[in-house]
């Protein structure tokens, strides 16, 4: 066991299966631990590397490895998958996880604090919510239209639909009037709970030193900051502004070869919760540039002259992400020029 300076875990919610190795790769065991075994075990176990893979349960067993002296390493799903030999299983996993964790170049996730996966769950249950509610809306729509009634998309035209379901001198059969009534409750409850949640974030955002210095960049409001907050690494991991809107997917995919620069279309390979926030941002500044009387800024102007509103948009959310960087890296507030009001 003194040889072992690493071991490769596939997490499980029962079994998990451990391969230890030395410096250079060789095998030194392999075992099948329950939950409880597996923690007595590496309490026991001289200090060493654990790796994972950044799955579900990954950054408590991180946090609880961390918490016995072990290094933590956690690898992306996508980074393992290439050192699988033959056969998927669970010894074959976790023996990818140590030759992965083994490469010098491998990059890896940073554990997440039980603080930031509280802001999570905030954040993932109001998005939740907003799916639930959209389902429904849908639900809605396409059941009066079986009867002739239609609306537009979106909840804004709900009232149209309320209208139809309470007129008394509509065709509406009395069972599905009843029932268009109980979808119409359920919606009112979920928009309930997103506003209070809203409320919930607005107060979390107001807290933090981190959100409120990344609310001072137009087009960034009180969710995106924590999302930012919430799902992003320390910004030393990133050399550049650049490197960061890497890796939320916000630049062009490349298939170069021979020498030949060959970019394509947005890679959307990163963080998609913070992608989505900072391009819908994005083109809330890109439609308050286009009004009339809105303050001016050379480089949105040019753009607006040449490019489309989502090309645009999609270029304004990579500077803002390179924007994010250097104001999270130097310890400053947003010092550009005023684009237009906070999403």
């Amino acid at each position: 066991m003194n040889d072992v300076s690493i071991i490769g875990v596939d997490l499980a919610k029962n079994v998990f299966q451990l391969h230890g190795a030395a410096a250079d790769g060789t095998v030194q065991f392999r075992r099948k631990l329950s939950r409880l075994q597996f923690q007595r075990f590496m309490a026991d176990h001289p200090r060493c590397v654990v790796a994972m893979e950044a799955c579900g349960g990954a950054h408590h067993w991180a946090r609880e490895m961390q918490r016995l002296g072990h290094k933590v390493r956690l690898n992306a799903p996508r980074y393992v998958k290439p050192f699988i030999k033959r056969q998927k299983n669970d010894a074959a996993d976790a023996e990818a996880i140590v030759e992965a964790s083994l490469r010098p170049t491998m990059r890896y996730v940073e554990p997440k604090t039980g603080d930031q996966q509280a802001r999570a769950l905030v954040f993932r249950t109001r998005e939740q919510f907003v799916r639930q509610r959209t389902e429904a809306i849908n639900a809605l729509r396409s059941h009066l239209y079986e009867f002739g009634y239609i609306a537009p998309q979106g909840i804004g035209h709900l009232s149209r639909l309320e209208v139809v379901i309470e007129d008394p001198v509509s065709d509406l059969p009395p069972l599905a009037r009843e029932i268009c009534r109980e979808l119409l409750s359920q919606i009112a409850h979920l928009t309930a709970r997103i506003d209070a949640l809203k409320k919930r974030i607005d107060a979390i955002a107001r807290e933090g030193e981190i959100s409120r210095r990344l609310q001072t960049m137009p087009g960034v409001g009180p969710i995106g900051a924590l999302a930012v907050e919430t799902f992003a690494p320390p910004m030393e991991q990133f050399k550049r502004g650049r490197d960061f809107a890497a890796w939320l997917g916000l630049v062009p995919r490349q298939a170069s070869t021979g020498g030949k620069q060959k970019l394509g279309k947005t890679s959307k390979m990163g963080q998609r919760d913070i992608r989505r926030l900072l391009v819908t941002g994005a083109m809330a500044v890109v439609r308050w540039a286009l009004r009339r009387g809105a303050p001016r800024n050379p480089w949105l102007a040019r753009m607006l002259e040449r490019k489309p509103p989502m090309v645009i948009a999609s270029a304004l959310a990579n500077k803002m992400a390179r924007g994010i960087w250097a104001m999270l890296s130097r310890g400053e507030d947003y010092r550009g020029p005023e684009l237009g009001r906070a999403a």
